[in-house]
């Protein structure tokens, strides 16, 4: 079992309680094969498997690898001699009554969350936003941030250490490193569009020298965005035609629907880096507290995440808890520098996917 202790899973399953106080699991109690709500923890079967029945133990990974023809076991699922079913659904509570009472509950979680941390042998993805910048303030641990020289979130990460009054270690990106790196992520991920090499490229090769220095684990600010209204369509519901929901709590929880596929990518480049992944504010306390958020402590005018912004005064500066951030595929710079690699390559923008293409390119 990989992620909650067997006791805890236990009890979700017993209770069915799809937030049970765990910080996510995957894998197989007595004969029943589990994975939580959120997909914290990847999860695969073999393709050719039937519904029904328990699965053999050759039959389920937790590396893609290790299998013929891996599929993602469903998040919020179990397995076992009644087949497939889904065990939990993400609970839609109601609102918190006030305001106060709201941005105090999601600053008590993320506050015990992230102070719950173990910081032996880990080391934090530092990109000077919000997110990462509660963990820079709350855990001993040293910064990481990669990049290209020029990028957004070098500087961005440098200012916010400086804030804090602590360092940041730069992992400079090259395009030799990119070209290097595509192959590994596309094999540890079995992915090879563009966007999901994209988003991994700076994550893995961070995670490289992370390992390099000896620490096996990287705590990240993952799940934030999701949980508390960062991405402009949640922010822009319902005019945003990439969101389906009428509303801003709608979209966000469409976004976080979309979360068991997006950490499983990241879960499994950053194994292949050689680090374990620490995700403090995908705990379950978190993820009750933001579902409980209304929409205006969503997204408030052109502010989003507002109310993880007003918990985070009392352990960031304002300028750090006020700060807007890119997507780690752009504030590093590793979108369009491979975009500008295969473009080199001979694959034009004019051809369709054509950085997918060269992507594949390079994997055969």
């Amino acid at each position: 079992m990989q992620g909650a202790d067997t006791d805890a899973v236990a009890d979700a399953l017993e209770r069915g309680d799809a937030l049970a106080g765990t910080g996510g699991f995957a894998g197989e109690l007595d004969g029943t094969l589990v994975r939580d709500v959120l997909g914290r923890y990847p999860l695969f079967v073999e393709q050719s498997v039937s519904e029904e029945g328990r699965l053999d133990p050759e039959k389920w990974s937790h590396d893609p690898a290790a299998l013929a023809d891996p599929r993602s076991f469903p998040a919020g699922h179990v397995r076992d001699d009644s087949g497939t079913r889904r065990r939990w659904t993400l609970p839609s509570p109601d609102p918190f009554d006030t305001r106060e009472t709201a941005i105090e509950r999601v600053r008590a979680a993320v506050e015990t969350s992230i102070d719950a941390v173990d910081t032996d042998g880990l080391a934090i993805a530092f990109s000077g936003g919000v997110d990462s910048a509660l963990l820079a303030a709350r855990l001993d641990a040293p910064l990481y941030v990669a990049g290209f020289p020029d990028s957004h979130d070098v500087a961005a990460a440098r200012s916010a250490a400086d804030l804090l009054g602590t360092e940041v270690r730069v992992v400079e990106l090259t395009h030799d490193a990119i070209e290097r790196a595509v192959p590994e992520i596309a094999s540890a991920t079995a992915r090879t569009n563009a966007m999901d090499v994209q988003i991994a490229l700076p994550l893995y090769l961070g995670a490289e020298q992370v390992a390099a220095d000896g620490f096996d684990r990287l705590a990240l600010g993952q799940g934030a965005d999701e949980l508390f209204g960062g991405y402009a369509k949640v922010a822009k519901a319902p005019e945003d035609p990439r969101v389906e929901a009428d509303t801003v709590r709608g979209a966000q929880r469409e976004v976080i629907a979309s979360l068991p596929d997006q950490l499983e990518r990241d879960v499994l480049a950053l194994r292949a880096a050689g680090v374990e992944p620490v995700t403090p504010l995908l705990h379950d306390r978190v993820v009750d507290a933001a579902l409980r958020l209304d929409g205006d402590l969503l997204v408030d005018g052109e502010t989003r995440k507002v109310a993880l912004r007003a918990a985070a005064r009392e352990s960031l500066p304002d300028e750090i808890a006020d700060r807007d951030k890119k997507a780690a595929q752009y504030g590093s710079l590793a979108a369009r520098e491979l975009d500008r690699l295969a473009r080199q390559a001979g694959y034009k923008r004019r051809m369709d996917n054509h950085v997918t293409q060269y992507i594949e390119s390079l994997v055969e």
